[in-house]
């Protein structure tokens, strides 16, 4: 099932059953007949927290578009599609572990669901693959960080408009300790051989990652 993006002139109760379609859908497809509400309506509000701004539930749509267009080339489709609803599900950046914590809470929610002990160890382990700092194991584990990075090749005007919004949700740091620690992060995936792992993915966003890292790190850098 194609998520739609939420757009600002939808109505919210429209808006709501999307997002409700999908999310009985993705349960559906793990073999759950009736979806945790109460877990959707919390995540919901999770992605709508005010310290938020690119971390939102504008991001999670975003994912979830680009998944209906790699679905195909997944093993578990619904599992990457349950890990991407729970990857950003807490978000501190006060704090280390967010993505242990996110993973932990779908975790729990699958289990009481009854779902299968081999899919959850799976969605866990996709999720914990979104902290972005060591190689992935499994393909869907590769398409989904490469849906997760796809803000990175954006066009020009929308990666500024993600990197203004990541300084505003780390607007607490001062300058000078915030643009070193973006540097080292941007740097990070700019020595990458490859920042995106599929070809598909990598076809479509690499040039254009490279070329909006190098540009940010020369801003950052001034």
């Amino acid at each position: 099932m194609k998520a739609r993006p939420l757009t600002d002139n939808a109505l919210p109760d429209a808006r709501v059953s999307a997002d409700l379609r999908y999310w009985e859908a993705t349960w559906a497809g793990l073999g759950v007949t009736t979806a945790p509400r109460q877990a959707f309506d919390q995540l919901r509000q999770r992605y709508d927290e005010p310290h938020r701004a690119y971390h939102t539930r504008e991001h999670l749509e975003h994912c979830l578009s680009l998944l209906a267009g790699a679905r195909s080339q997944c093993e578990h489709p619904d599992e990457v599609a349950l890990a991407l609803w729970f990857h950003d599900a807490i978000y501190e950046p006060l704090r280390s572990g967010n993505e242990a914590a996110s993973a932990d809470w779908l975790v729990e929610v699958a289990r009481t669901a009854g779902v299968a002990e081999t899919s959850i160890a799976r969605m866990h382990a996709l999720v914990m693959a979104t902290r972005h700092d060591a190689p992935v194991q499994r393909h869907d584990e590769s398409i989904l960080v490469d849906i997760d990075l796809a803000i990175l090749g954006a066009a020009p005007e929308r990666f500024d408009a993600y990197e203004a919004q990541i300084r505003r949700e780390y607007r607490w740091a001062p300058g000078p300790i915030y643009k070193a620690g973006r540097a080292r992060i941007l740097q990070a995936f700019l020595d990458r051989p490859a920042i995106y792992v599929t070809a598909m993915f990598h076809r479509r966003f690499e040039q254009a990652a490279r070329a909006n890292i190098a540009r940010s790190l020369a801003r950052l850098q001034r």
